[in-house]
């Protein structure tokens, strides 16, 4: 091992003192409070489009190139989001992209046509796009190696909860009110959490009530800081970083990933309506056992994962385990289509979401893994989330393009799942070793 990765590995592996304060935790489920608002708002217009229809007349290809709007902003914004975590830290990052966000998500509701609605979803998806790179950050800063992989599956399932809780809250908004109370509701919710991680965010160094045996656990432990960071590798330029395999495998096997992910957050409410028949309340209740099952497992894959961690497994084999095997378990989705019952059809596409989700624990663990120091955390964050939102982008043309020209989900239900199994081989035989990435002399490349 070079002297960078030496000095970036963690010093002992040692368990946390109990007497010691726990405010990692406190800040990591607050950031998984912000995950789910941002996700509830991304997820509540896909919820919210089935029983809109007497206010809008929108073809399947129309309603993909409006749910792509968003991406197409929160995808390309993403090379400079990750810059900016960097260079302003995760406290302002995230107030200010959740106000940008809850602004934009109440604008949704003045939405009086195509054009209107596109403006609205292109615009929160420029707020929404720290969001996940600020998040990743936190976890580097905040804990060590050994707790990374469970921390990461708290915050990332907040993705998940958003987009359950988007199912029963925007049907009983909406069957008690209108669509356009669900917009206003939600957004303000995003910026009362934005006043409190204003309030409360701080460095474990910086933070007035982490006491020293914690700050000194979390630093001892790997966190990523800029105390502990090499002079030469943290000078390595941002465009250096296409560079190297690792980051471009990170980019493909993402897109792969969200390839399937992005099914769920899209398609997911109108397949069960238009496909399997499911009224208001069968989508608001039945709806939302695929992402609790996947809340679940993502939280125990992460737990898995430190332990394999804390007994000595290599971080390699556990994170490439986690990937691959929840990708190969995600691309089952290709057979919901094919099964005769509504249930079958939901306990495959329950398999196939916690799958994926067990994948993308390991996914969003990587940034803190390989970084050759504490200021390319988020700009690695945002590039492998650039690259998988493009999945955000096509994926949702594609299937409302194939849903009209075929009738039916089959055709795109397949593809997701074949794109699965190719994120799987990804990460199993082009994806190198996972440790920070090794940087020449002189840095300035």
């Amino acid at each position: 091992m070079t002297a960078i990765s030496s000095r970036l590995a963690p010093k002992t592996s040692p368990k946390a003192p109990r007497a010691m304060t726990r405010k990692r935790w406190m800040i990591i489920w607050l950031a998984f409070i912000g995950l789910s608002i941002n996700y509830l708002d991304r997820s509540s217009l896909s919820v919210a489009l089935p029983f809109m229809g007497k206010d809008f007349e929108l073809s399947a290809t129309q309603q993909g190139l409006i749910f792509a709007a968003f991406f197409w902003a929160y995808d390309f914004c993403q090379l400079a989001a990750g810059w900016y975590v960097d260079k302003v830290g995760p406290r302002r990052s995230f107030s200010l992209a959740a106000v940008w966000w809850s602004i934009f998500t109440m604008a949704t509701a003045a939405a009086t046509s195509f054009w209107s609605l596109f403006a609205a979803r292109f615009l929160l998806g420029v707020g929404e796009s720290p969001a996940p790179s600020t998040a990743a950050k936190v976890v580097a800063t905040w804990f060590p190696v050994r707790e990374r992989a469970f921390a990461t599956s708290i915050w990332d399932s907040g993705s998940r909860v958003g987009a359950v809780i988007a199912l029963p809250i925007v049907t009983l908004i909406v069957a008690f009110t209108s669509w356009h109370a669900v917009f206003i509701i939600i957004g303000v919710a995003g910026l009362i959490w934005a006043a409190v991680w204003w309030k409360v965010y701080r460095s474990p160094e910086e933070h007035p009530t982490a006491d020293a045996a914690e700050v000194a656990y979390i630093q001892d432990g790997g966190a990523r800081s800029a105390a502990n960071d090499d002079e030469g590798a943290a000078k390595l330029p941002w465009r250096a970083l296409f560079k190297y395999r690792t980051i471009l495998s990170m980019m493909f096997g993402f897109f792969c990933l969200n390839s399937a992910i992005y099914f769920f957050i899209t398609f997911f409410p109108s397949y069960l309506v238009k496909e399997r028949g499911f009224d208001l309340l069968k989508l608001g209740f039945f709806g939302a056992i695929p992402g609790i099952c996947a809340v679940l497992f993502g939280w125990l894959a992460g737990y898995v994962a430190d332990r394999a961690v804390q007994r000595g497994v290599s971080v390699t084999r556990v994170r490439k385990t986690a990937i691959a095997g929840g990708l190969a378990g995600g691309s089952v989705i290709m057979f919901a289509a094919l099964v005769p019952e509504a249930w079958m059809a939901l306990a495959l596409l329950s398999v196939a979401y916690s799958s994926l989700t067990v994948a993308a624990t390991g996914i969003w663990s990587l940034p803190a893994d390989v970084a050759p120091s504490s200021r390319h955390v988020g700009s690695i964050g945002g590039l492998q989330n650039f690259a998988s939102n493009l999945a955000g982008i096509f994926t949702p043309i594609l299937v409302g393009v194939l849903v009209d020209q075929t009738g039916s989900f089959v055709a795109p239900l397949a593809v997701i799942g074949a794109v699965a199994l190719i994120g799987a081989a990804n990460y199993l035989f082009v994806m190198g070793k996972i440790e920070p990435l090794k940087v020449a002399e002189p840095a300035n490349v």
